[in-house]
């Protein structure tokens, strides 16, 4: 399908050209067998890196490969078009645990984690979800404790992506309790670090290429120079670099539903009942022209959210309306795709299926669609 793309450069139209290729070759083979297998392609890390895929929107100072937002949004939709949990694992590596090194980390852990981490020689997960804390991030529960030139952490972290397969975390974790959301920090902790173990792998309805678990602190002893950022103020610092988070979000569900759509035409063109193509009966054609005309209406409120990033204009409503809007098109759409595939999209070796139970995370995470509309009902002075 065409693309509303007047406004990328040649050499965005270059990078997505060479993603698609990218993609069409090393994901979408695998990417049925990664989600029944619920396992994430580890080799994809050191070749995304050797292209620049993974330091895109990274300095190039600090070992990235420079870019804008826009560039970002890009990457996301196609990783995601292949595999939206091989994408997802990617998305947690970079847009959270490097993101925050960027922002915040030492010259030393930049240089010794974060430029490895973009050459995909090292995995990063964002340890930050509780069992009673995920919106209400006041409520996380893991200390850190400082003594002498060490912090030690003790607690717990739930639904963590990348968490079976990473060899660094950034967690999140209390040092002023009575302060809750002010009284969080950040810390680098290594795989190998005494006192951390993961706890147990999950398994889940979606996105089942990414891997998940339940992480445990014990005691776990890490050096002082491992906090990143300023103590108590870490995890506000890092917030206000996340808005990227939702406009990778809209970008993903982009992906998803494009990739939604894409397998309903051929289905649409290729299915024949009564005599005919259900493509030509208006009731599938009309459900076909909403799906297009929602992707193209995402898309654009992904791209103004990230061309507003990299102007350094306000972006935060805008990337509020774009994960709105994408991720509920997104199941929309999806739902719809595995509808006209009737049966045949039921069975598991149908792509749509995998499409429709990965569709509903995009939702939930980078906060839900009631905190986004919460938000814009906020910055229009409700």
């Amino acid at each position: 399908m065409a693309e509303p793309d007047f406004y990328l450069s040649d050499e965005q139209r270059e990078l997505q050209r060479s993603l698609r290729e990218f993609v069409a070759k090393e994901i979408a083979p695998i990417a049925a067998q990664c989600d029944a297998e619920e396992r994430f392609p580890l080799a994809l890390f050191p070749k995304l890196g050797s292209l620049g895929y993974l330091g895109l929107r990274f300095p190039e100072e600090l070992g990235g490969a420079g870019g804008s937002n826009l560039d970002y949004a890009v990457l996301c939709e196609e990783l995601a078009y292949g595999s939206a949990g091989i994408a997802l694992g990617f998305y947690v590596h970079t847009a959270l645990a490097c993101a925050a090194l960027e922002a915040f980390g030492s010259e030393m852990l930049q240089r010794e984690w974060l430029a490895p981490a973009l050459r995909g020689e090292r995995i990063g997960a964002w340890a930050f979800a509780e069992a009673g804390a995920g919106s209400d991030a006041g409520a996380i529960a893991t200390r850190a404790v400082a003594d002498g030139n060490h912090y030690v952490l003790n607690g717990s972290k739930l639904f963590i992506t990348n968490g079976p397969i990473a060899d660094f975390l950034v967690v999140v974790a209390s040092t002023a309790p009575e302060q809750r959301l002010k009284g969080l920090s950040l810390f680098l902790v290594e795989r190998d670090r005494a006192g951390f173990r993961v706890a147990g792998t999950l398994s889940k309805l979606g996105v089942r290429a990414s891997e998940m678990a339940e992480l445990v602190f014990e005691d776990c002893r890490i050096p002082a120079t491992h906090l990143i950022g300023r103590e108590n103020r870490g995890f506000l610092d890092v917030l206000r670099t996340l808005t990227l988070g939702r406009i990778a979000s809209a970008a993903f569900a982009s992906g998803v539903a494009r990739a939604a759509l894409d397998a309903t035409l051929v289905h649409a063109r290729e299915r024949v009942q009564f005599g005919q193509p259900i493509g030509s009966f208006q009731a599938v054609r009309f459900g076909i022209a909403d799906m297009a005309l929602q992707i193209e209406a995402s898309r654009l409120l992904c791209h103004r959210a990230a061309i507003a990033a990299d102007r350094g204009l306000p972006h935060g409503r805008e990337a509020s309306m774009a994960k709105l809007y994408a991720t509920e098109a997104c199941t929309r759409i999806v739902e719809r795709a595995l509808h006209y595939h009737g049966a045949a999209g039921f069975m598991a070796e149908s792509p749509v299926q995998r499409l429709y139970r990965d569709c509903k995370v995009f939702e939930l995470g980078e906060g839900s669609s009631e905190l986004q509309r919460d938000m814009i009902a906020r910055d229009l002075g409700l």
